[in-house]
């Protein structure tokens, strides 16, 4: 695999993406996974991603230390280790292709909402909920575990709720980073942290980085009115792929 060059092809984007969604671009890290599972089995991508991803989650909370809403995490984060260990109990009796439609179907709902609903009041955001959180949080948690697709999920919560540029990009680099540690144990159970998958995790390491600095780069640049139009346009545009995907998969199941 380390002298593959199809490997290669697909990895460098896919480290590329992921770099992006870390430093802030929310989303665009959706295809990483899918990409690699091109030459690999996705497991197996996903264990080779893991580190990485571990890596690029501490740059980002480094680069945004002082910058993360405490309370957001507070509600959010018992959840979403809910939502991990049902998914590590239940992942294997559960269709990928449901829950990819369903946490598509609500990324979809919500950005629908927020650009034709009604408009709160300018300034205004919505209270932290517990019975929200939990719930949200939880779904984030399981579809990060099964799917790696907890951007979503995560955005419902904390968009409406958050309304420094800086503070989401922090908080989401706290949420994901915890998460992604809490996930270690159950991959390296899976007897997925081979000597052949971490020399590949940290063959990527360095484009993975860059990629992760470009993408902090980007977002300190960018107005935060425009950062939080791109992010929900990036969540709309998950919630169809994921629609897509789901569809795709539970037609292919019943042929």
């Amino acid at each position: 695999m380390l002298s593959d060059p199809w490997f290669y092809a697909v990895a460098l984007p896919a480290v590329t993406l992921y770099g992006l969604s870390k430093g802030g671009l929310s989303g665009v890290g959706l295809l990483a996974v899918p990409l690699m599972s091109l030459v690999m089995s996705p497991l197996r991508a996903a264990a080779i991603m893991l580190p990485v991803l571990v890596v690029q989650d501490a740059v980002t909370v480094f680069s945004f230390r002082k910058s993360w809403d405490r309370r957001a995490l507070t509600y959010m984060l018992p959840g979403a280790f809910l939502g991990i260990a049902v998914g590590a109990l239940t992942a294997a009796y559960v269709s990928d292709g449901a829950i990819r439609f369903m946490v598509g179907l609500l990324a979809l709902l919500f950005c629908l909402n927020a650009w034709f609903g009604r408009k709160p009041a300018v300034g205004t955001l919505r209270p932290h909920s517990a019975g929200q959180a939990t719930a949200l949080a939880g779904m984030a948690g399981y579809s990060s575990f099964v799917i790696h697709a907890g951007g979503p999920v995560y955005n419902m919560y904390t968009l409406p709720r958050i309304a420094s540029r800086d503070v989401f990009v922090g908080t989401s680099a706290m949420f994901f980073g915890i998460l992604n540690i809490v996930k270690v144990p159950t991959f390296l159970g899976l007897g997925q942290f081979t000597v052949e998958n971490l020399h590949l995790s940290i063959v990527l390491l360095p484009v993975a980085i860059l990629a992760n600095v470009a993408g902090i780069w980007i977002v300190r640049r960018m107005p935060t009115t425009l950062f939080y139009k791109v992010i929900y346009v990036l969540t709309g545009l998950v919630g169809l792929k994921l629609m897509a995907d789901g569809a795709l998969a539970l037609l292919l199941a019943k042929a």
